[in-house]
Protein backbone atom coordinates (compact mmCIF):
# COMPACT_ATOMS: atom_id res chain seq x y z
CA UNK A 1 0.00 0.00 0.00
CA UNK A 2 1.00 3.38 -1.06
CA UNK A 3 2.60 5.93 1.88
CA UNK A 4 1.81 9.71 1.89
CA UNK A 5 5.98 10.04 0.50
CA UNK A 6 5.75 7.82 -2.23
CA UNK A 7 2.88 10.31 -3.58
CA UNK A 8 4.51 13.20 -5.62
CA UNK A 9 4.11 16.60 -4.95
CA UNK A 10 0.99 17.06 -7.17
CA UNK A 11 -0.68 13.80 -5.97
CA UNK A 12 -0.26 14.90 -2.37
CA UNK A 13 -1.88 18.45 -2.59
CA UNK A 14 -4.95 16.67 -4.80
CA UNK A 15 -5.41 14.39 -2.54
CA UNK A 16 -5.19 16.69 0.45
CA UNK A 17 -7.49 19.11 -1.60
CA UNK A 18 -10.16 15.81 -2.27
CA UNK A 19 -10.02 14.97 1.57
CA UNK A 20 -8.65 12.17 1.42
CA UNK A 21 -5.41 13.24 2.88
CA UNK A 22 -5.05 16.03 5.30
CA UNK A 23 -2.12 18.29 5.94
CA UNK A 24 -1.87 17.17 9.82
CA UNK A 25 -1.19 13.37 8.39
CA UNK A 26 1.42 14.03 5.90
CA UNK A 27 3.62 16.26 7.99
CA UNK A 28 3.40 14.09 10.72
CA UNK A 29 4.56 11.10 8.82
CA UNK A 30 7.37 13.39 7.36
CA UNK A 31 8.02 14.74 11.02
CA UNK A 32 8.76 10.50 11.85
CA UNK A 33 10.34 10.17 8.85
CA UNK A 34 12.74 12.90 9.68
CA UNK A 35 13.00 11.77 13.04
CA UNK A 36 14.45 8.59 12.35
CA UNK A 37 16.63 8.91 8.80
CA UNK A 38 17.93 13.12 9.04
CA UNK A 39 20.53 11.25 11.37
CA UNK A 40 21.63 9.16 8.46
CA UNK A 41 21.30 11.31 5.24
CA UNK A 42 22.14 14.83 6.70
CA UNK A 43 19.12 16.73 5.43
CA UNK A 44 18.46 18.53 8.06
CA UNK A 45 20.15 21.47 10.06
CA UNK A 46 17.44 22.18 12.29
CA UNK A 47 13.36 20.71 12.31
CA UNK A 48 10.64 22.79 13.73
CA UNK A 49 8.28 20.47 14.81
CA UNK A 50 6.01 22.87 16.27
CA UNK A 51 5.93 25.53 13.94
CA UNK A 52 5.20 22.79 10.90
CA UNK A 53 2.33 21.64 13.23
CA UNK A 54 0.49 24.89 13.69
CA UNK A 55 0.76 25.41 9.79
CA UNK A 56 -0.84 21.97 8.96
CA UNK A 57 -3.36 22.23 11.38
CA UNK A 58 -4.87 25.54 10.13
CA UNK A 59 -4.33 24.45 6.17
CA UNK A 60 -6.43 21.19 7.77
CA UNK A 61 -8.99 24.14 9.11
CA UNK A 62 -9.23 26.12 5.82
CA UNK A 63 -9.25 22.87 3.51
CA UNK A 64 -12.43 21.67 5.96
CA UNK A 65 -14.46 25.06 5.48
CA UNK A 66 -13.49 25.11 2.19
CA UNK A 67 -15.20 21.80 1.09
CA UNK A 68 -18.12 22.44 3.40
CA UNK A 69 -18.87 26.03 2.03
CA UNK A 70 -18.76 24.74 -1.58
CA UNK A 71 -21.22 21.32 -0.15
CA UNK A 72 -23.48 24.56 0.82
CA UNK A 73 -23.10 26.45 -2.88
CA UNK A 74 -21.31 29.13 -0.78
CA UNK A 75 -18.60 31.71 -2.72
CA UNK A 76 -15.69 30.91 -1.07
CA UNK A 77 -11.85 31.77 -2.20
CA UNK A 78 -10.17 29.09 -3.53
CA UNK A 79 -7.70 26.85 -1.60
CA UNK A 80 -3.89 27.85 -1.84
CA UNK A 81 -2.38 25.50 -4.93
CA UNK A 82 0.22 23.84 -3.01
CA UNK A 83 -2.30 22.71 0.17
CA UNK A 84 -0.32 20.74 2.17
CA UNK A 85 2.43 19.87 0.84
CA UNK A 86 5.91 20.18 3.21
CA UNK A 87 8.64 22.14 1.81
CA UNK A 88 11.69 22.59 3.75
CA UNK A 89 13.79 25.89 3.80
CA UNK A 90 17.39 26.12 2.83
CA UNK A 91 19.27 27.46 6.34
CA UNK A 92 21.36 30.09 3.36
CA UNK A 93 17.54 31.94 3.60
CA UNK A 94 16.14 33.82 6.67
CA UNK A 95 12.76 32.77 8.05
CA UNK A 96 11.71 35.19 10.94
CA UNK A 97 12.27 33.70 14.26
CA UNK A 98 14.06 31.16 13.18
CA UNK A 99 18.19 31.30 13.26
CA UNK A 100 19.98 31.61 10.20
CA UNK A 101 23.01 29.70 10.37
CA UNK A 102 24.44 29.87 6.78
CA UNK A 103 26.25 26.72 7.84
CA UNK A 104 28.73 28.00 9.54
CA UNK A 105 29.89 27.14 13.20
CA UNK A 106 30.78 31.31 13.62
CA UNK A 107 26.82 32.05 13.09
CA UNK A 108 25.55 28.81 15.50
CA UNK A 109 23.16 30.73 17.91
CA UNK A 110 23.06 33.75 16.15
CA UNK A 111 19.82 35.71 16.89
CA UNK A 112 16.88 34.99 15.06
CA UNK A 113 15.69 36.49 11.73
CA UNK A 114 13.59 39.68 12.51
CA UNK A 115 11.92 39.02 8.95
CA UNK A 116 11.40 36.30 6.43
CA UNK A 117 12.43 36.28 2.75
CA UNK A 118 10.04 36.95 0.26
CA UNK A 119 10.46 33.42 -1.34
CA UNK A 120 9.48 32.24 2.59
CA UNK A 121 6.18 34.22 2.57
CA UNK A 122 5.48 33.08 -0.68
CA UNK A 123 5.90 29.60 -0.36
CA UNK A 124 4.00 29.79 2.72
CA UNK A 125 1.23 32.01 1.09
CA UNK A 126 0.73 28.74 -1.26
CA UNK A 127 0.02 27.08 0.96
CA UNK A 128 3.21 24.89 1.83
CA UNK A 129 4.12 23.66 5.63
CA UNK A 130 7.89 24.06 6.24
CA UNK A 131 9.31 21.38 8.54
CA UNK A 132 12.89 22.61 9.38
CA UNK A 133 15.72 24.43 7.28
CA UNK A 134 17.76 21.98 5.36
CA UNK A 135 21.71 21.10 5.43
CA UNK A 136 24.55 23.95 3.50
CA UNK A 137 27.95 24.13 3.64
CA UNK A 138 29.57 27.19 4.89
CA UNK A 139 27.80 30.49 3.37
CA UNK A 140 26.86 28.33 0.29
CA UNK A 141 30.73 28.38 -0.94
CA UNK A 142 31.16 24.53 -2.22
CA UNK A 143 29.84 22.31 -3.86
CA UNK A 144 29.61 19.58 -1.43
CA UNK A 145 27.57 20.02 1.86
CA UNK A 146 30.26 19.70 5.00
CA UNK A 147 30.22 21.79 7.75
CA UNK A 148 30.59 21.81 11.46
CA UNK A 149 27.28 21.76 12.36
CA UNK A 150 25.77 18.57 11.37
CA UNK A 151 26.64 15.05 9.41
CA UNK A 152 27.62 15.49 5.80
CA UNK A 153 24.81 15.50 3.06
CA UNK A 154 24.57 12.26 2.05
CA UNK A 155 23.46 10.83 -1.29
CA UNK A 156 20.24 7.98 -0.21
CA UNK A 157 21.56 5.89 -3.47
CA UNK A 158 24.75 5.27 -1.66
CA UNK A 159 25.74 7.10 2.00
CA UNK A 160 28.84 7.07 1.13
CA UNK A 161 28.84 9.54 -1.60
CA UNK A 162 27.90 13.07 -0.85
CA UNK A 163 24.59 15.12 -1.70
CA UNK A 164 26.65 17.90 -3.39
CA UNK A 165 26.31 21.29 -2.60
CA UNK A 166 25.39 24.08 -2.09
CA UNK A 167 22.01 23.06 -2.22
CA UNK A 168 22.70 19.25 -0.84
CA UNK A 169 20.30 19.26 2.35
CA UNK A 170 17.67 20.14 0.22
CA UNK A 171 17.98 17.37 -2.14
CA UNK A 172 18.55 14.68 0.38
CA UNK A 173 15.67 15.48 1.85
CA UNK A 174 13.56 14.95 -1.49
CA UNK A 175 15.31 12.27 -2.55
CA UNK A 176 15.11 10.01 1.01
CA UNK A 177 11.17 11.03 1.39
CA UNK A 178 11.77 13.54 4.16
CA UNK A 179 10.35 16.25 1.87
CA UNK A 180 7.43 16.90 -0.43
CA UNK A 181 9.94 19.14 -2.80
CA UNK A 182 12.09 21.66 -1.07
CA UNK A 183 13.41 25.34 -1.85
CA UNK A 184 16.97 25.84 -2.92
CA UNK A 185 19.49 28.62 -4.18
CA UNK A 186 21.60 28.52 -7.18
CA UNK A 187 24.99 30.45 -7.60
CA UNK A 188 27.02 28.28 -9.97
CA UNK A 189 25.24 25.15 -9.66
CA UNK A 190 23.92 24.45 -6.49
CA UNK A 191 20.53 23.61 -6.90
CA UNK A 192 21.47 21.67 -10.35
CA UNK A 193 24.73 19.84 -8.48
CA UNK A 194 22.89 17.86 -6.07
CA UNK A 195 19.94 17.14 -8.07
CA UNK A 196 22.31 15.40 -9.91
CA UNK A 197 24.41 13.24 -7.04
CA UNK A 198 20.74 12.50 -5.53
CA UNK A 199 17.98 11.84 -8.47
CA UNK A 200 16.12 14.79 -8.79
CA UNK A 201 14.88 17.83 -10.86
CA UNK A 202 16.86 20.99 -10.57
CA UNK A 203 15.71 24.01 -11.83
CA UNK A 204 17.65 27.09 -12.07
CA UNK A 205 15.13 29.75 -13.23
CA UNK A 206 16.20 32.84 -15.35
CA UNK A 207 18.11 35.86 -13.15
CA UNK A 208 15.06 37.92 -12.12
CA UNK A 209 12.67 35.28 -12.00
CA UNK A 210 12.15 35.10 -8.07
CA UNK A 211 12.79 37.70 -6.19
CA UNK A 212 15.54 38.00 -3.70
CA UNK A 213 14.13 40.37 -1.78
CA UNK A 214 14.51 41.55 0.53
CA UNK A 215 18.26 41.09 0.29
CA UNK A 216 19.89 41.31 -2.59
CA UNK A 217 22.80 40.01 -4.86
CA UNK A 218 24.89 42.73 -6.37
CA UNK A 219 26.49 39.87 -9.35
CA UNK A 220 23.01 38.57 -10.13
CA UNK A 221 24.56 34.91 -9.84
CA UNK A 222 22.19 33.26 -6.95
CA UNK A 223 19.00 32.78 -7.48
CA UNK A 224 16.30 31.00 -5.63
CA UNK A 225 14.51 27.54 -7.28
CA UNK A 226 12.58 24.26 -6.40
CA UNK A 227 14.74 20.89 -6.23
CA UNK A 228 11.51 17.68 -7.19
CA UNK A 229 11.04 14.47 -7.55
CA UNK A 230 9.23 15.36 -11.09
CA UNK A 231 8.92 17.85 -13.65
CA UNK A 232 5.83 18.61 -12.50
CA UNK A 233 6.56 19.08 -8.89
CA UNK A 234 9.18 21.40 -9.86
CA UNK A 235 7.41 23.75 -12.19
CA UNK A 236 4.24 23.63 -9.23
CA UNK A 237 7.10 24.97 -6.93
CA UNK A 238 8.29 27.84 -9.29
CA UNK A 239 5.00 28.68 -10.08
CA UNK A 240 4.48 29.89 -6.31
CA UNK A 241 8.22 31.17 -6.20
CA UNK A 242 7.89 33.73 -9.32
CA UNK A 243 6.49 36.78 -7.76
CA UNK A 244 8.49 40.04 -8.92
CA UNK A 245 8.83 42.81 -5.93
CA UNK A 246 8.93 46.72 -6.72
CA UNK A 247 12.67 47.20 -7.24
CA UNK A 248 14.13 43.90 -7.97
CA UNK A 249 17.73 44.81 -9.34
CA UNK A 250 17.10 42.49 -11.87
CA UNK A 251 13.11 42.37 -13.30
CA UNK A 252 12.24 38.84 -14.65
CA UNK A 253 12.26 38.56 -18.63
CA UNK A 254 8.61 38.27 -19.76
CA UNK A 255 6.64 34.48 -20.18
CA UNK A 256 6.26 34.59 -23.06
CA UNK A 257 8.39 32.26 -24.62
CA UNK A 258 9.02 32.99 -28.29
CA UNK A 259 7.70 31.37 -31.87
CA UNK A 260 8.25 28.33 -31.10
CA UNK A 261 6.08 27.96 -27.71
CA UNK A 262 2.71 28.86 -26.77
CA UNK A 263 2.85 31.40 -23.61
CA UNK A 264 2.12 30.24 -20.41
CA UNK A 265 1.74 34.09 -18.65
CA UNK A 266 -1.74 32.82 -17.69
CA UNK A 267 -1.11 29.04 -16.97
CA UNK A 268 1.84 28.74 -15.28
CA UNK A 269 4.92 26.59 -15.09
CA UNK A 270 2.88 24.06 -14.57
CA UNK A 271 1.17 23.70 -17.83
CA UNK A 272 4.46 24.47 -19.86
CA UNK A 273 5.59 21.04 -18.33
CA UNK A 274 3.38 19.13 -20.31
CA UNK A 275 3.83 16.87 -23.26
CA UNK A 276 3.16 17.41 -26.69
CA UNK A 277 2.63 20.87 -27.18
CA UNK A 278 5.93 21.59 -28.74
CA UNK A 279 4.81 23.67 -31.91
CA UNK A 280 8.07 22.82 -33.98
CA UNK A 281 11.34 21.00 -34.01
CA UNK A 282 13.66 22.15 -31.87
CA UNK A 283 17.28 22.80 -32.86
CA UNK A 284 19.95 21.76 -29.61
CA UNK A 285 23.48 22.07 -29.52
CA UNK A 286 25.37 20.15 -27.42
CA UNK A 287 28.85 19.81 -26.34
CA UNK A 288 30.54 17.82 -23.75
CA UNK A 289 34.49 19.94 -23.31
CA UNK A 290 35.01 22.15 -21.05
CA UNK A 291 37.12 24.87 -20.52
CA UNK A 292 39.51 23.15 -17.98
CA UNK A 293 42.74 22.05 -19.85
CA UNK A 294 43.62 18.68 -19.87
CA UNK A 295 39.87 17.41 -17.91
CA UNK A 296 37.93 14.33 -18.98
CA UNK A 297 34.79 14.18 -17.28
CA UNK A 298 33.68 10.76 -16.47
CA UNK A 299 32.73 8.19 -19.28
CA UNK A 300 29.48 7.54 -16.96
CA UNK A 301 28.52 11.25 -17.75
CA UNK A 302 29.61 11.05 -21.00
CA UNK A 303 27.35 8.08 -21.70
CA UNK A 304 24.44 9.94 -19.90
CA UNK A 305 24.69 12.81 -22.39
CA UNK A 306 25.13 11.07 -25.50
CA UNK A 307 21.82 8.77 -23.98
CA UNK A 308 20.24 11.89 -23.65
CA UNK A 309 21.03 13.50 -27.51
CA UNK A 310 20.02 10.45 -28.69
CA UNK A 311 16.29 10.64 -26.88
CA UNK A 312 16.20 14.23 -28.21
CA UNK A 313 16.41 12.88 -31.64
CA UNK A 314 14.08 10.18 -31.29
CA UNK A 315 11.37 12.86 -30.41
CA UNK A 316 12.00 14.48 -33.59
CA UNK A 317 14.83 17.79 -32.39
CA UNK A 318 17.86 18.43 -34.36
CA UNK A 319 21.06 17.54 -32.00
CA UNK A 320 23.93 19.30 -33.31
CA UNK A 321 27.59 19.28 -32.30
CA UNK A 322 28.68 22.81 -30.53
CA UNK A 323 31.66 24.12 -29.10
CA UNK A 324 31.47 25.64 -25.48
CA UNK A 325 31.86 29.37 -25.40
CA UNK A 326 33.86 29.56 -22.40
CA UNK A 327 37.99 30.94 -22.74
CA UNK A 328 41.09 30.80 -21.03
CA UNK A 329 40.77 33.35 -18.35
CA UNK A 330 37.34 33.61 -18.58
CA UNK A 331 37.25 31.65 -14.67
CA UNK A 332 38.73 34.97 -13.12
CA UNK A 333 36.50 37.52 -12.99
CA UNK A 334 33.94 34.74 -11.14
CA UNK A 335 36.52 33.59 -8.91
CA UNK A 336 37.03 37.31 -7.81
CA UNK A 337 33.49 38.28 -7.68
CA UNK A 338 33.05 34.49 -5.45
CA UNK A 339 35.39 35.42 -3.37
CA UNK A 340 34.00 39.09 -2.49
CA UNK A 341 30.68 37.44 -2.13
CA UNK A 342 32.51 34.83 0.71
CA UNK A 343 34.09 38.01 2.40
CA UNK A 344 30.66 39.72 2.29
CA UNK A 345 28.92 37.82 5.46
CA UNK A 346 29.95 39.56 8.25
CA UNK A 347 31.67 37.64 11.06
CA UNK A 348 32.38 39.14 14.43
CA UNK A 349 36.44 38.69 14.39
CA UNK A 350 36.19 36.52 17.77
CA UNK A 351 34.28 33.64 15.84
CA UNK A 352 36.58 33.89 12.67
CA UNK A 353 38.40 30.63 13.78
CA UNK A 354 35.49 28.92 13.38
CA UNK A 355 35.31 29.21 9.66
CA UNK A 356 35.78 26.31 7.89
CA UNK A 357 39.21 26.66 5.65
CA UNK A 358 38.18 26.97 2.27
CA UNK A 359 36.06 29.94 3.54
CA UNK A 360 38.76 31.50 5.04
CA UNK A 361 40.72 31.31 2.14
CA UNK A 362 38.08 32.68 -0.05
CA UNK A 363 37.52 35.44 2.40
CA UNK A 364 41.29 36.49 2.14
CA UNK A 365 40.97 36.32 -1.63
CA UNK A 366 37.93 38.62 -1.52
CA UNK A 367 39.13 41.57 0.82
CA UNK A 368 42.62 42.01 -1.31
CA UNK A 369 39.78 42.74 -3.92
CA UNK A 370 39.23 46.38 -3.88
CA UNK A 371 36.14 48.46 -5.17
CA UNK A 372 37.46 48.97 -8.35
CA UNK A 373 38.48 45.84 -8.68
CA UNK A 374 34.94 44.72 -8.37
CA UNK A 375 33.71 46.78 -10.10
CA UNK A 376 36.24 45.81 -13.00
CA UNK A 377 35.50 41.93 -12.44
CA UNK A 378 31.91 42.51 -12.48
CA UNK A 379 32.19 44.48 -16.02
CA UNK A 380 34.42 41.56 -16.81
CA UNK A 381 32.06 38.88 -16.21
CA UNK A 382 28.88 40.29 -18.05
CA UNK A 383 31.77 40.72 -21.25
CA UNK A 384 32.27 36.96 -20.61
CA UNK A 385 28.23 36.28 -20.36
CA UNK A 386 27.36 38.16 -23.37
CA UNK A 387 29.79 36.94 -25.30
CA UNK A 388 28.61 33.51 -24.18
CA UNK A 389 25.21 34.02 -24.72
CA UNK A 390 25.73 35.68 -28.12
CA UNK A 391 27.48 32.02 -29.04
CA UNK A 392 24.18 30.11 -27.91
CA UNK A 393 21.63 31.80 -28.90
CA UNK A 394 21.56 30.63 -32.26
CA UNK A 395 19.97 27.09 -30.44
CA UNK A 396 16.78 26.65 -28.83
CA UNK A 397 18.27 24.77 -26.10
CA UNK A 398 21.93 23.33 -25.09
CA UNK A 399 22.72 19.84 -24.19
CA UNK A 400 25.96 19.26 -21.78
CA UNK A 401 26.44 16.83 -18.61
CA UNK A 402 25.45 18.08 -15.25
CA UNK A 403 28.66 17.19 -13.81
CA UNK A 404 32.06 16.16 -14.99
CA UNK A 405 32.05 13.12 -12.29
CA UNK A 406 30.11 10.78 -10.72
CA UNK A 407 28.98 11.98 -7.09
CA UNK A 408 32.04 12.31 -4.96
CA UNK A 409 32.81 10.20 -1.91
CA UNK A 410 32.24 12.37 1.21
CA UNK A 411 35.49 14.17 2.35
CA UNK A 412 37.01 13.86 -1.55
CA UNK A 413 36.55 17.03 -2.42
CA UNK A 414 37.26 18.70 0.81
CA UNK A 415 40.98 19.60 1.42
CA UNK A 416 41.21 21.60 4.97
CA UNK A 417 45.06 21.86 4.82
CA UNK A 418 45.22 22.65 0.96
CA UNK A 419 42.00 25.16 0.27
CA UNK A 420 42.95 26.10 -3.13
CA UNK A 421 42.93 22.59 -4.16
CA UNK A 422 40.19 22.37 -2.57
CA UNK A 423 38.33 24.73 -5.02
CA UNK A 424 39.90 23.36 -8.19
CA UNK A 425 38.48 20.00 -7.41
CA UNK A 426 35.27 21.20 -7.08
CA UNK A 427 36.13 23.22 -10.29
CA UNK A 428 36.93 20.18 -11.94
CA UNK A 429 33.99 18.17 -10.58
CA UNK A 430 31.53 20.67 -12.25
CA UNK A 431 33.09 22.49 -14.90
CA UNK A 432 29.40 23.11 -17.03
CA UNK A 433 27.33 24.34 -14.25
CA UNK A 434 28.17 28.21 -13.72
CA UNK A 435 28.39 29.25 -17.50
CA UNK A 436 24.46 29.83 -16.77
CA UNK A 437 24.70 31.82 -13.95
CA UNK A 438 27.13 34.10 -15.78
CA UNK A 439 24.55 34.05 -18.71
CA UNK A 440 21.01 34.32 -16.38
CA UNK A 441 20.03 31.57 -18.36
CA UNK A 442 17.87 29.19 -17.36
CA UNK A 443 18.74 25.61 -16.74
CA UNK A 444 17.77 22.03 -15.75
CA UNK A 445 19.46 19.26 -14.60
CA UNK A 446 17.09 15.95 -15.42
CA UNK A 447 18.16 12.08 -13.73
CA UNK A 448 18.03 10.42 -17.64
CA UNK A 449 21.09 7.97 -16.79
CA UNK A 450 22.14 5.83 -13.99
CA UNK A 451 25.67 4.01 -13.50
CA UNK A 452 27.03 1.94 -11.09
CA UNK A 453 28.38 3.41 -8.11
CA UNK A 454 32.08 4.33 -7.53
CA UNK A 455 32.34 2.30 -4.41
CA UNK A 456 30.09 -0.25 -5.29
CA UNK A 457 29.60 -1.82 -8.92
CA UNK A 458 26.47 -3.79 -7.77
CA UNK A 459 24.57 -0.31 -6.76
CA UNK A 460 23.57 2.36 -9.39
CA UNK A 461 23.73 6.06 -8.50
CA UNK A 462 21.88 8.87 -11.01
CA UNK A 463 23.55 10.66 -13.62
CA UNK A 464 22.15 14.07 -14.49
CA UNK A 465 22.26 15.74 -17.71
CA UNK A 466 21.32 19.48 -18.21
CA UNK A 467 19.04 21.68 -20.81
CA UNK A 468 19.69 25.34 -21.02
CA UNK A 469 17.13 27.96 -22.66
CA UNK A 470 17.29 31.60 -23.76
CA UNK A 471 16.89 34.30 -21.13
CA UNK A 472 13.44 33.88 -19.82
CA UNK A 473 12.56 31.20 -21.40
CA UNK A 474 12.08 28.85 -18.31
CA UNK A 475 8.65 27.93 -19.95
CA UNK A 476 10.21 26.32 -22.81
CA UNK A 477 12.25 25.04 -20.65
CA UNK A 478 10.03 22.92 -18.37
CA UNK A 479 8.04 22.09 -21.66
CA UNK A 480 11.17 20.40 -22.85
CA UNK A 481 11.79 18.61 -19.70
CA UNK A 482 8.68 17.46 -19.48
CA UNK A 483 8.87 15.62 -22.77
CA UNK A 484 12.12 14.03 -21.50
CA UNK A 485 10.36 13.30 -18.45
CA UNK A 486 7.46 11.08 -20.13
CA UNK A 487 9.57 9.42 -22.51
CA UNK A 488 11.86 8.37 -20.35
CA UNK A 489 10.30 8.47 -16.30
CA UNK A 490 12.05 8.47 -13.33
CA UNK A 491 9.91 8.84 -10.58
CA UNK A 492 9.45 5.13 -9.72
CA UNK A 493 13.33 5.08 -9.20
CA UNK A 494 13.45 5.02 -5.03
CA UNK A 495 16.53 5.14 -3.12
CA UNK A 496 17.70 2.68 -0.95
CA UNK A 497 16.31 4.53 1.95
CA UNK A 498 12.85 5.13 0.68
Amino acid sequence: MAQPHDLTMAEQTEQIRRGKLSPVELTEHYLARIERLNDEVGAYLSVNPERAREQAEELARRAVQYRAARREGLHVDPLPPLLGAVVPIKDLTPVAGLPCTYGSAAMDGSRPAREDARVVELLRDAGTVMPGKTNTPEFGLPAYTENRLAPPARSPWDLRLGAGGSSGGAAAAVAAGLASAAHGTDGAGSIRIPASACGLVGFKPSRGRVTTAPGGDASGLAVHGPIARTVLDAALLLDAMSRPEPGDPFPAAPLLTGENFAQYASDGFRQAQHTGRTARRLRIGRWVETDRAGLKPDQACLDAWDEAAALLESLGHEVVDAHQPMREGDRESFSAVWSVMAAYTSVPPEREERLMPITRWLRERGKEVGGVEYVRALAAMQTVARRASRAVDQFDAVLTPTLAQLPAEVGALRDDEAPEADFEAQTDFTPYTMLWNLTGRPAVSLPLSWAPSPLDPGREVPVGVMLSARQGQDAALFQLAGQLEAARPWAHRRSPLW
